[in-house]
């Protein structure tokens, strides 16, 4: 289908693809691996003609659809997300209004022979014969199904698209990718924002597409689930391997094994034949002999091996000084923001010496817990209590605010490490993809990546006895993944992690808070099996929204209550009309706020954030909403 021929990328004097041949079948599924800077993007891009090579050709079919998902890309603003993702439906609009010109124009026309109205007719029917292929399920219908599954509610459909983070802007264009049913697809790190259940509809979707896919991912289970071969990377060569990641991982190291022992080797020819050069270059009897190995040694091809992994590094956090058995103790906990309740009614116990993971779908409350355990953030009502000598090392996404933009990326870590580490800074540094001249940066010129992975390998050389940590692995490379994970297992103080990445979690964490609703729920065991009760979990909830529509034809009668009946009723009245009055309150203080908010966008001064005033009314809007419906259940309970 796709075929690069012999195609090399050169910058300067440094060559970024040398020599490569790829070929791209249909129903391909290969995932795209090397480290960091290995060309995997630059490769992509060319695909797409977005870069050209600098020498070698792309052979491409005329016509050929390919979805495209960049690590950054532009995001449009102005519609809704349900606005937005209907863009890809154009095009049926368009053919529909050509098709309607052209049935007018040929009702109108009498030259039934001639080869202006054969054109037409046969335009005619390629434009039917597309719109068949593309008939079936509705548009909108395609959409809302995708947008769901990417994670996105019904309530949040008509959202405007600037008051969504970046990671739920890239989930509407990987939506739009979909949706235009492209024939390859070629995916660049597309789960570094999707939560745990949005990366396993995601999966079932490209198990399931008919195309090709070219997948860049450093989430091995995904790439495992996803793909049947893998392409990689490898000082400016490609090696091609026909099976999955993890079957890969085992040829390469048999290939690499092979290919040390062959450059060894080649060495130690290239090491004797030198030696007889230098030792009979001026006696006139060896000249002959002399110059065809000088000769031989010019058209050696040299064999090259891969940069010295340093992924066997052991790197360990410090010894966790001895806190409270009790490192986070949250009772009947309601977090949130003024007009705006994240979840409630929590019941959170975090022992010392736990690995416990925060799961769920983005917004549900997994930051706004972390920042409640680390002070940063007040409960709007419960107990929130940390432990006895607790001391919390936090790793925020908002890295850039933290670091010294005057600092180099070296003297961050140099500034803070003690002992026999400040001999390893750059090994550690180079787990975190810092290498060469890299270590000399200003942070105030890294990416957010880089401060990110900065961040956390500076968290690393202080003493915590509690790690909370939010989306640790979101730009790190499965190598550096590997490096966090191992130094993770074997700290012996208490873990509390944000994350998607399943592979990361999985023997990592014991103990799981799901975030769901409005409401957090403890679950015992491992990712795996949390994942596999979730989905019966999802089908008894549909099972009992049934129980509650379908009446039995009879009641039979009932015996009166017990006075401990009556008890217990009376005392979930009480706390029924408790729940009342306090939905009422909020409600109240809800309206108020948008009295303020409707008034200043009606005339705003120029100091006035007209962005985060609107989005602070949609949060506040669909916070009003979900109250004034729990509100109506309650009080009709109480009626009743």
């Amino acid at each position: 289908m796709i075929s690069l021929n012999n195609i090399s990328v050169a910058f300067g004097g440094f060559t970024l693809l040398d020599n490569i041949s790829l070929h791209i079948s249909d129903n391909d599924k290969i995932g795209l691996v090397g480290k960091n800077g290995a060309g995997k993007s630059t490769l992509m891009k060319l695909i797409t003609g977005e870069q050209s090579p600098t020498s070698g050709s792309i052979d491409r079919p005329a016509g050929i659809r390919i979805g495209y998902l960049p690590q950054i890309m532009e995001h449009h603003r102005g519609r809704s997300v349900m606005e937005e993702t209907m863009t890809v439906f154009d095009h049926l609009r368009e053919l529909d209004e050509e098709t309607r010109r052209i049935s007018t124009e040929l009702s109108e026309r009498t030259d039934y022979e001639s080869k202006e109205y054969e054109s037409l007719i046969n335009r005619l029917n390629e434009i039917n014969d597309r719109l068949a292929l593309e008939s079936g399920v509705s548009p909108r219908a395609q959409a809302e199904r995708t947008l769901t599954g990417l994670g996105f509610m019904p309530d949040e459909w008509d959202r405007k698209t600037e008051t969504f983070s970046q990671g739920w802007n890239m989930r509407i264009e990987l939506a739009k990718i979909l949706l235009s049913k492209p024939e390859v697809l070629l995916l660049d790190e597309p789960t570094n924002h999707l939560d745990i259940e949005s990366i396993e509809w995601f999966e079932d979707y490209l198990k399931a597409f008919r195309g090709s896919i070219l997948l860049v991912s450093h989430d091995r289970r995904f790439l495992d689930n996803v793909t049947t071969r893998t392409a990689e990377i490898m000082v400016g060569h490609i090696h091609d391997y026909k099976v999955p990641y993890s079957q890969y991982v085992i040829l390469r190291e048999e290939r690499i094994a092979q290919q040390t022992a062959a450059y060894e080797n080649q060495q130690r020819m290239i090491e004797k034949t030198e030696d007889f050069i230098n030792r009979f270059r001026y006696k006139p009897t060896k000249s002959n002999q002399v110059q065809s190995r000088i000769k031989a040694l010019e058209k050696l091809e040299r064999i090259e091996i891969d940069e010295v992994d340093d992924s066997g590094f052991n790197l360990r956090f410090p010894p966790a000084s001895r806190c409270g058995d009790v490192v986070y103790k949250g009772h009947d906990l309601t977090v949130g923001y003024p007009g705006k309740v994240v979840f409630k009614d929590a019941e959170i116990e975090i022992r010392r010496g736990e690995k416990v993971a925060l799961i769920g779908r983005n917004g549900e409350g997994k930051t706004t817990l972390m920042r409640v355990i680390t002070g940063e953030l007040d409960p709007l009502s419960g107990e929130s209590k940390v432990g006895h000598n607790v001391n919390i090392g936090y790793y925020a996404q908002n890295q850039e605010d933290i670091l010294d933009k005057n600092e180099t990326v070296f003297s961050t870590l140099d500034r803070i490490a003690v002992g026999e580490i400040r001999t390893k800074l750059r090994n550690l540094l180079g787990a975190f993809l810092f290498k060469g001249e890299d270590i000399d940066k200003k942070v105030s010129v890294l990416s957010g990546g880089e401060r990110a992975r900065l961040g956390m390998a500076r968290l690393m050389l202080e003493s915590h006895n509690v790690l909370a940590l939010d989306e640790p692995t979101n730009h790190m490379d499965i190598r550096s993944k590997d490096i966090l994970k191992k130094a993770l297992q074997s700290f012996d103080g208490t873990l509390i992690v944000v994350s998607h990445d399943r592979d990361f979690l999985d023997g990592l964490v014991d103990k799981m808070y799901e975030f769901r609703g409005g409401k957090v729920k403890e679950h015992l065991g491992s990712v795996s099996e949390f994942l596999n009760k979730r989905k019966i979990d999802s089908l008894q909830e549909l099972e009992r929204k049934e129980e509650k529509v379908v009446k039995p034809a009879a009641q039979e009668s009932k015996p009166s209550p017990s006075f401990e009946q009556t008890k217990a009723q009376t005392k979930e009245l009480r706390k029924i009309r408790s729940r009342i009055k306090y939905l009422e309150d909020q409600i109240g203080l809800l309206e108020t706020r948008q009295g303020e908010i409707e008034k200043i966008l009606s005339n705003p001064g120029e100091t006035d954030d007209i962005m985060e005033l609107t989005r602070e009314y949609l949060e506040n809007k669909r916070s009003s909403d979900a109250m004034t419906d729990e509100w109506g259940t309650l009080s009709e309970q109480f009626e009743s």
